[in-house]
């Protein structure tokens, strides 16, 4: 269109002495003029519009024209549950230089292995069919025909295998050579995977024997039979469509835009690597954090296989170093040398969640991806090989890690110190029992004091004795506030809470929920009233565990003016109190007394003798099984028959099954009920990656059913 209208205004090639005519003239034309010299075409000129609307369409068109769209099959096959775990192995193989037959053996001995050990995805070396050391040797024709003989042969033998394993081999396509990936189960060569960057730097030089590989998928031919042939492809169990996996080649993992990363984005979840990544001092740690970072990055679990004994060390040595990792966490490592396998499950409910929540992940660039069906068959594993904490929130260790004692308080300290400023206080209020969690606000808060130089006796340790409390509680609270260098005050509501009982018309005998909560209400309020008068702020001291099972009294130890503990679970209260103590010496008697105390609201009258008659995981169940349920609910929203799987997992000989299962229900049913208490929670600030503010980690309604996962619990 745009020709034919240029031809119709054919002007001389004078006319551009006049720019001011010329513009007018492209107005008048179209936007097109064809300039001529002695009726020769000599070139055209376009207004702005006309050629921004040119190269657009010229831009698109090859963008689109270069990238090939795949149709993806529709799946309609009843899925396994194996509860997201797949266990995977990455291990290295002796291997013998240039002697094909014998390496072939060791890769069908090593998939034979994994099928015994209950392995379900299996990654060997780069190279590892021929050796990566082979030079020259890879020009060999005798070399190539053993390569072609023994992928058909791996092909045939490896039938009674539900693996899915990948082994590297150099393949010839057309006129080129390269270093691939071929992915099989079985009994079937699935895709092959080409290298797509290949090393020519100081004691790499690929490039003299191996092709890169083609920006797009292809066919390739192996005696007789064709085979999908490129680096965008993605093996997808039909049985289990979670399983996605992505496959790149050594050097792919170390360049700035990876292979993996448009798996990744494509849907990929299970990322293979095939190495043969020498050993030099230091390179041991990078590989690990490399590793670990691209599964970070890619939300997803990089399986990294290496090459070691029976390459050729002429020049180089090979550590056999292989890994698994998963969102940034080392699942499982091989020392250098020892020729081991790397072997664990990997979580891909857990990796789809963490996708999930991460908005900014996205998708991009599925269309382009050929997805190859496999189908393998996924059981519930009877046993995890990956460790379980038992206390997911507290460091493990017998001794305490003091350096994220540290930084958990600082956290907490430099929330306060910001709001103390705001409000131009050097006065605070903290209600103590004798309790954790009371003593861990109070720790905050002095910190904070002292972050400020403020004078710690601006800090009022108030205690409220009533009918249950005791004696070890009321004498640990005085005690460590004298430690501290704060003031004390004694403030006894029991006189008050008769008079409020007998206005209300409550009999003074019948301990019910009112006569619980009306003494955390009047503590409340006395804080509040307190903090007003004097002009202070009255910290909060309830914790993550209490805002989740809705332990703490609405309105009255519910809420606070700052909650320093909003994003700490019991459990993490009692660490930091141990470290505490640990670090200022001078506060170890009465801290470790607290965290021996069992814990209580002390709420019910005391016994005789005046010791505590009210154990609250009596009532509630051990917090830390809720801890654990708090942890992976919140941070994965794993289902309940995931949760009870993993408690089974993390706590087998402590607690039996039925054990467990009656706190899992309880825990949901006081989870959902007592949604209304925390989308009212006062300010504090997140400390860890779980916390529950309605501002911020945890937006639900107070009214949502929690039928459904009581079902799932009593179907267990």
């Amino acid at each position: 269109m745009l020709y034919s209208i240029c031809m119709k205004n054919i002007k001389p090639i004078s006319v551009l002495r006049d720019t001011s005519k010329v513009e007018k003239d492209l107005k008048e034309n179209g936007g097109c003029l064809y300039i001529t010299k002695n009726g020769y075409s000599d070139l055209v000129i376009l207004s702005p519009d006309n050629y921004d609307r040119i190269t657009s369409q010229k831009i698109n068109k090859t963008f689109e024209g270069g990238r090939k769209k795949f149709e993806r099959k529709s799946i309609d096959t009843p899925q396994s549950d194996p509860l997201g775990f797949v266990r995977c192995r990455s291990q290295s193989i002796e291997i013998d230089v240039a002697n094909v037959t014998a390496n072939k053996n060791k890769i069908l001995l090593a998939v034979k292995e994994a099928a015994e050990d209950g392995v379900k995805v299996l990654c060997l070396p780069e190279l590892c069919l021929t050796g990566y050391t082979c030079e020259d040797l890879f020009f060999s024709d005798n070399l190539q025909g053993k390569v072609e003989k023994s992928l058909k042969e791996i092909e045939g033998e490896s039938s009674a295998y539900e693996v899915f394993f990948v082994f590297g081999a150099p393949v010839i396509k057309n006129n080129s050579l390269y270093n691939c990936a071929v992915a099989v189960y079985k009994g079937k060569i699935l895709g092959i995977i080409p290298k797509s960057f290949l090393p020519n730097y100081e004691e790499f030089y690929e490039k003299r024997h191996f092709a890169a590989a083609p920006q797009e998928n292809e066919k390739i031919d192996i005696q007789g039979v064709s085979y999908p042939f490129g680096t965008k492809l993605i093996f997808c169990d039909e049985n289990y469509v979670k399983l996605k996996i992505g496959i790149e080649i050594c050097e792919d993992a170390w360049i700035p835009e990876t292979p993996s990363t448009k798996a990744a984005l494509a849907g990929a979840d299970v990322i293979l690597n095939l190495s043969a990544s020498n050993e030099i001092v230091g390179k041991r740690e990078f590989r690990s954090s490399l590793v670990s970072m691209t599964s970070a990055r890619l939300c997803a679990a990089y399986v990294y296989a290496d090459a070691g004994d029976g390459e050729s060390t002429t020049d180089l040595v090979f550590g056999s170093h292989n890994l698994i990792a998963e969102n940034g966490r080392i699942l499982a490592e091989t020392q250098l040398f020892e020729m081991g396998k790397a072997t664990t499950e990997v979580d891909l409910e857990k990796i789809t969640a963490e996708r999930i929540k991460m908005t900014t992940f996205g998708n991009e660039g599925s269309d382009y991806y050929q997805f190859i069906f496999f189908s393998m068959p996924l059981e519930q594993p009877q046993n995890l090989l990956r460790h379980y904490s038992a206390n997911p929130f507290v460091p493990e260790g017998k001794e305490v890690d003091l350096k994220r004692v540290s930084l958990i308080l600082k956290i907490q300290e430099m929330g306060l110190v910001k709001r103390l400023s705001t409000i131009h206080t050097k006065k605070a209020l903290v209600g103590v029992s004798g309790g954790l969690d009371s003593t861990l606000a109070l720790l905050v808060t002095v910190e904070a004091f002292k972050h400020l130089k403020y004078d710690l006796r601006g800090i009022t340790a108030v205690t409220m004795p009533a009918f249950g409390t005791s004696k070890r509680t009321y004498n640990n609270g005085k005690k460590l506030a004298d430690e501290l260098g704060v003031s004390f005050r004694e403030i006894n509501i029991e006189k008050t809470l008769v008079s409020h009982f007998l206005d209300i018309g409550h009999d003074l005998n019948e301990f019910n929920v009112t006569y619980e909560n009306a003494q955390a209400r009047e503590r409340t309020q006395v804080l509040m009233d307190l903090a007003n008068d004097e002009g202070a702020i009255m910290v909060g001291t309830s914790d993550l565990s209490e805002l989740c099972l809705g332990w703490t009294t609405f309105n009255g130890d519910h809420m606070s003016m700052y909650g320093v503990n909003a994003s700490i679970p019991k459990t993490l209260v009692r660490y930091l109190c141990e470290g505490y103590a640990i670090l200022h010496p001078e506060t170890l008697d009465s801290i470790s007394d607290i965290v021996s105390t069992p814990i209580s609201p002390e709420l019910l009258p005391t016994s005789k003798n005046g010791t505590i008659a009210q154990k609250t995981e009596d009532k509630i169940g051990p917090y830390e099984l809720n801890d654990f349920f708090i942890f992976h609910f919140l941070r994965f929203g794993f289902r309940p028959a995931k949760l009870f799987f993993l408690a089974k997992t993390a706590y087998q000989g402590k607690y039996d099954d039925q054990t467990i299962k009656k706190w899992l229900k309880e825990f949901f049913i006081r989870f959902f009920h007592n949604q209304f208490k925390r989308s009212c929670l006062p300010d504090g600030a997140k400390v860890g990656t779980v916390a529950v503010s309605p501002r911020g980690d945890l937006r639900m309604p107070s009214d949502a059913s929690v039928d459904d996962y009581l079902r799932e619990i009593d179907s267990l």
